[in-house]
């Protein structure tokens, strides 16, 4: 009989951050339009259509995390935690979709320039969408790291990316109002769509490392070769050492050579101390190992990811 291995303790829910990032999207989208009918900025349009893929990606972040959270079951025996991963290519895309929008209102109004009415009263209430985002960013960022969430993290970089989008824009819109030069507003509307662009990219393409199955970030591949270190003293080997990130989850598996003589106890044993200690410098690492002997011809065909096949007899 198989039997599924019991579910780990359920993680601390992060879909508290995404309804966090709902709400904010949605004051900075009524703030930051109330600022472009004040004004007619088309640079403050671009900032509000940019706040509307913000909703539109916190949307995706609740439903992604709510899934990731899942805990493992008969088809999905190693969990849900690469969800998090569609969550944030889709923020990426989405991203570069509104890069989109911008450059074409950009481009219509550079065609056609027009004077920005009331840029002071516009420009504080950018400035106060601004200040929203950049505390809600900061929070999101911070649980991000805590939590080890691609998810959070790209929602935080994205609001990030709104916040200095918006410092350019109140800039701009400040110099038209200084000195008369309409074409600067849409000019700055297309610099703010290039560099919504790279960020929508370097977004997609962390998801898309994650999910080809990348291997853990250097520190916590440092922190393995040092466990592994310590305990690959003679007679004791190591081999075909992969890792992998999925989403909050860090998986490890490696081979352990011991002597054909030692008993199975003394090797399980041996396993044991390493998985622990494996977890310990990498808390929350699923670890797999595998025990072969040092004599056995055998233990070195399986040191790559596909094992050729032995003669039959």
């Amino acid at each position: 009989m198989v039997t599924l291995p019991a579910a780990p303790a359920a993680p601390p829910p992060l879909t508290r951050f995404a309804w966090l990032s709902i709400a904010a999207a949605l004051v900075t989208i009524a703030l930051k339009l109330a600022a472009w009918r004040v004004t007619g900025s088309v640079g403050l349009l671009s900032d509000a259509l940019e706040s509307g893929v913000n909703l539109a990606a916190a949307v995706l972040t609740l439903l992604m995390l709510g899934l990731a959270a899942r805990p493992p079951d008969e088809t999905h025996a190693y969990g849900y935690s690469k969800a998090e991963y569609f969550a944030s290519g889709a923020e990426g895309a989405l991203i570069i979709a509104a890069a989109g929008a911008i450059a074409w209102a950009a481009t219509r109004r550079l065609l056609a320039p027009e004077p920005i009415a009331a840029p002071g009263l516009g420009l504080l209430i950018s400035a106060a969408a601004s200040l929203v985002n950049l505390a809600v960013a900061r929070v999101l960022l911070a649980a991000g790291r805590r939590h080890a969430s691609i998810a959070l993290e790209a929602d935080a970089h994205h609001l990030m990316t709104d916040v200095w989008t918006s410092a350019g824009v109140i800039v701009g819109v400040g110099l038209v109002w200084l000195t008369g030069f309409t074409l600067l507003d849409p000019l700055l509307a297309l610099g703010v769509a290039a560099n919504i662009v790279w960020t929508g990219a370097r977004i997609v393409r962390r998801s898309a490392f994650g999910l080809l199955d990348r291997a853990l970030a250097a520190p916590d591949l440092a922190a393995l070769l040092a466990v592994l270190e310590r305990h690959g003293a003679p007679p004791v080997q190591f081999h075909a050492v992969r890792t992998r990130q999925a989403g909050s989850r860090r998986f490890v598996s490696f081979h352990v050579l011991v002597p054909g003589d030692w008993s199975v106890r003394r090797g399980h044993e041996l396993l044991e101390r390493i998985e622990d200690d494996v977890r310990a410098a990498l808390p929350g690492a699923h670890v797999l190992t595998h025990l072969e002997a040092l004599e056995d011809p055998a233990s070195f065909d399986d040191i790559g990811l596909d094992r050729p096949g032995r003669e039959p007899g």
